[in-house]
């Protein structure tokens, strides 16, 4: 195998061009025939048992020519990646020169390489620090979140259903009177408020009482997920058999007992304070951190090659797949239920991914800048962590080369944000009121969304079910 590398006209982009013996293409071909061999039904031939000149003959030589690249190429691409010491952050763009059984296989593969970085300033930048104090009432919105956890839930006979009550329901939907798919169900429990189901069905359970039946009227939103009901008006046959309400424990040194190791309230309060106290040091030193690279990012240049994106945004789509694997969705359907396409994803993916890139060189050119490098010691103290964390066995992990250099660039990593924070100019604030106003009224539009995915999601495993 020989490779010829040479630059292009294009910054940062390299073409190589690699010849591959015959021999080795050849038995690529081989290798691909005997793995495919058994799916082969060739007239005169049991099935599978055709020999390789008779099914090239049958098919043509080329049906083994895609399949024995994807079998030769890609140990040959890597081991010229890592011998000519090449830093790609691309996909190879491939375009095949030559191809045949008996000829010497010749292609060539157009690459981004990792672009410098015009480093500005990291040592003595001014940032700002917010430090977050625990309130009384952050304490008592903890004690009522765990009286919450601790609730239990009582059948109410002697009232109608309001809001915050949990209804057992049977419901029975119609558009222009014929029922639709997902439109019943027995015996569900409704929180009356929580806006899981269409827009005011709730409200009219609302006032209702105990084996009361009713007729629910509502309208599908225009952009529901389902086309065949998006904007038609329906009706519900609603009947309600049993009304629950929420009953909090009191906030007392009996629920301190009864919910934690502490034997009264005021020791629980203490505890809940420590560890509050905990959570906001991480979390004001984590936005210090992140504040201080930004700064430094901003004062840096780097001109960051379109394939780099591409692939960054590649790992971001299937890092958020694999995240919605766990509450049992995929990332189409995800984005179904928001209206959205891929190409949406990917569009609004793009600043993000250009931002996470940028960040990661400039922590780069930094540790190289400042010599900083990972010692023995750091990293099986990381490998160690990481043993521990996964319950796996430590000589497994030294063993795996991809990790230990993972871990190496993690450790120099961490360093280099220290060595930037310990050098930089830092002024102590504390948090705006604009800044918490802002978070509130972010967290009920968060809330708001989620309860309409809550709501789409609701409908889909209802249709699922049925």
């Amino acid at each position: 195998m020989s490779v010829k590398v040479e630059k292009t006209k294009n910054k940062n982009e390299l073409k190589l061009e690699f010849t591959i013996e015959a021999k080795v293409f050849d038995e690529g071909i081989k290798k691909v025939f005997n793995k495919n061999a058994k799916y082969f039904n060739i007239p005169g031939f049991r099935k599978g048992k055709a020999p390789m000149n008779i099914v090239e003959k049958y098919y043509g030589d080329e049906i083994f020519y895609e399949d024995a690249f994807n079998e030769v190429v890609p140990s040959v691409y890597d081991e010229a990646v890592k011998t000519e010491k090449l830093e790609v952050v691309s996909k190879p763009k491939i375009d095949i020169v030559q191809i045949g059984k008996g000829k010497d296989l010749i292609f060539t593969a157009i690459v981004e390489t990792k672009p410098e970085v015009k480093l500005g300033k990291y040592k003595g930048i001014s940032v700002e620090k917010i430090e977050y104090k625990v309130t009384d009432k952050d304490i008592e919105d903890e004690l009522n979140r765990m009286a919450e956890r601790n609730s239990r839930m009582i059948t109410v006979s002697d009232r109608a259903a309001k809001k915050g009550d949990t209804a057992v329901i049977d419901f029975l939907g119609t558009v222009d009177g014929v029922p639709f798919e997902g439109g019943k169900a027995e015996n569900h429990e409704l929180e009356l408020g929580s806006n899981t189901f269409i827009p005011g069905f709730e409200d009219q359970v609302i006032g209702m009482k105990t084996e009361e039946v009713k007729d629910v009227n509502v309208k599908f939103p225009e952009e529901y997920f389902s086309k065949e009901l998006a904007g038609k008006d329906a009706v519900f046959k609603v009947t309600v058999h049993e009304i629950k309400k929420k009953e909090l424990p009191k906030i007392d040194d009996e629920f301190a007992k009864d919910v934690s190791e502490f034997d009264t309230i005021a020791e629980l309060k203490s505890d809940i304070k420590s560890k509050k106290e905990k959570q906001n040091e991480d979390k004001s030193k984590a936005e210090l951190e992140e504040t201080a690279v930004k700064a430094v990012a901003k004062d840096s240049e780097v001109e960051i090659p379109e394939g780099m994106i591409e692939l960054e945004i590649d790992n971001m789509e299937q890092d958020m797949d694999r995240r919605l694997a766990y509450q049992g969705i995929n990332l189409e359907q995800y984005l179904q239920m928001l209206g959205k396409t891929k190409a949406d994803f990917r569009n609004e993916s793009v600043e993000p991914a250009k931002e996470s890139i940028k960040l990661r060189l400039v922590l780069e050119a930094v540790c190289k800048d400042a010599k900083i490098e990972a010692d023995e010691k750091e990293i099986s103290a990381k490998v160690t962590e990481l043993a521990t964390s996964y319950g796996k066995k430590e000589e497994e992990l030294k063993n795996n080369e991809a990790l230990l250099e993972h871990v190496k660039e993690n450790v120099k990593t961490e360093k280099a944000i220290a060595l930037i924070v310990d050098n930089a100019k830092i002024k102590v604030v504390e948090p705006k009121v604009e800044e918490n106003k802002e978070k509130k009224t972010s967290s009920k539009k968060t809330t708001k969304n989620e309860n309409e995915k809550e709501e789409k999601k609701t409908a889909t495993k209802k249709s699922s079910k049925k």
